[in-house]
């Protein structure tokens, strides 16, 4: 017989191919846990852990929008939201070969070492003229109404 954690899991496995909300079960998981040690990590005093993190929450937030931006043919995939977690539970895992440091290490460092300088000078430039905006706003508004 299949001990009680075998059958939470398989239980879990079942109702995320086909269960109402297998979305938010699916976010809790991929959020829950992963938010639990990283506020232990900021906690510690263990540099290591914080990395682990940080590199866990950057490739989420780059899976996140890549799933925004194609989430209309991913839903449609069945059994999506269990492959979701299954990923999910990958990146969290573990391991040095978790889904966090392969991504991290082979797509987005790559990516970002490549063009981060350009986005370094595109968010200056954006910051310069954000800040002289609300400099003339302020000049504009502290001259108040003309006095009778």
């Amino acid at each position: 017989s299949a001990s009680p954690p075998a059958g939470s899991v398989a239980f879990l496995g079942l109702y995320l191919m086909f269960g109402y909300g297998a979305s938010l079960i699916c976010n809790l998981i991929g959020f829950t846990y992963p938010a639990y040690v990283s506020i232990k990590a900021i906690e510690s005093s263990n540099r290591e852990d914080d990395t682990t993190w940080l590199t866990y929450w950057v490739v989420y937030g780059v899976f996140s929008i890549a799933e925004f931006f194609s989430d209309i043919f991913l839903y449609w995939f069945p059994f999506y939201y269990a492959g979701k977690c299954l990923f999910l539970v990958w990146c969290m895992a573990p391991v040095s070969w978790n889904g966090s440091q392969v991504l991290y290490q082979n797509i987005i460092r790559p990516c970002f070492l490549r063009h981060h300088q350009t986005v370094d000078n595109v968010l200056g430039n954006l910051s310069t003229k954000a800040l002289d905006a609300a400099s003339s706003v302020t000049r504009e508004g502290n001259t108040g109404p003309p006095v009778p």
